[in-house]
């Protein structure tokens, strides 16, 4: 498959202190991949390099086709602002700023999109609702619904089933096995391993490095992960690892 995203020799860091040494290697055009890693490996520093947040320290990330403003990006939750007043329904509709700009007005298409967006993610009823009153399961839903809204072919999603039900977790997943399957290209940051394995066929192991990138099954083989977690110990004895990768969870 033709790449959508290529990595050249990328460093990334903050004020000149790499978070990610050296990476190489390409997404391909319509795949649906897993980053996964130890805490500090650079995982959503990629994701932000890619969407552009982060300039390269060194090396290069290329957009094959797309442009940054083809990449719909959805953060953390803990990097969202929780009490900006503004509705659930101006929220969604946010998502229409990609194609016609702030300085056009929403037609009735744009608000039948919203309104449709919301009603695929069981928010139907919380157009007037303000985003500082959801939970966090109904927040990530209406943050779906306006990727559903910005209608990219790239979408990058940092960890975005933390701190979510299981019910909207199963919900979350349908869009992204959705989206995958209309040709579009999925990056997501996610610790769940047997998640990863049930549900995403492509999977780039971080270490601050790339350890494996490849098919599932063999980059969570046992000895990647083994290197994962050597590898996290050396840059601090103190600094915990993620549950995915602490004895016992450990793939087998």
């Amino acid at each position: 498959m033709k790449p959508i995203i290529r990595l050249e020799n990328l460093t990334l860091g903050y004020e000149r202190h790499p978070a990610i040494h050296h990476l190489s290697g390409q997404f391909a055009r319509g795949s649906l991949t897993a980053v996964v890693g130890p805490n500090g490996a650079g995982k959503s520093t990629l994701l932000k390099g890619i969407k552009g947040l982060l300039r390269p320290l060194a090396g290069s990330i290329h957009l094959e086709g797309v442009t940054r403003g083809d990449l719909s990006f959805l953060p953390q939750q803990t990097e969202l602002e929780q009490d900006f007043p503004i509705s659930v329904w101006d929220a969604v509709l946010i998502g229409h700023w990609r194609r016609t700009h702030t300085g056009r007005a929403m037609g009735d298409t744009h608000r039948q999109q919203a309104k449709a967006a919301l009603d695929a993610v069981g928010l139907g009823g919380f157009i007037h609702r303000i985003v500082s009153t959801l939970s966090g399961g109904q927040r990530q839903r209406m943050l779906f619904a306006r990727i559903l809204v910005e209608d990219a072919p790239v979408i990058l999603l940092d960890e975005p089933f933390t701190a979510v039900d299981d019910r909207t977790v199963a919900v979350l997943l349908a869009m992204v096995q959705a989206w995958h399957s209309q040709g579009r290209t999925v990056i997501a940051v996610l610790h769940d391993l047997e998640q990863v394995r049930r549900h995403f066929p492509a999977t780039l192991l971080l270490a601050r490095h790339a350890l494996a990138w490849g098919a599932t099954a063999s980059v969570l083989a046992p000895a990647n992960w083994q290197q994962a977690r050597a590898m996290s110990e050396a840059w601090d004895d103190h600094a915990p690892l993620c549950a995915d990768v602490l004895p016992g969870n450990v793939p087998p």
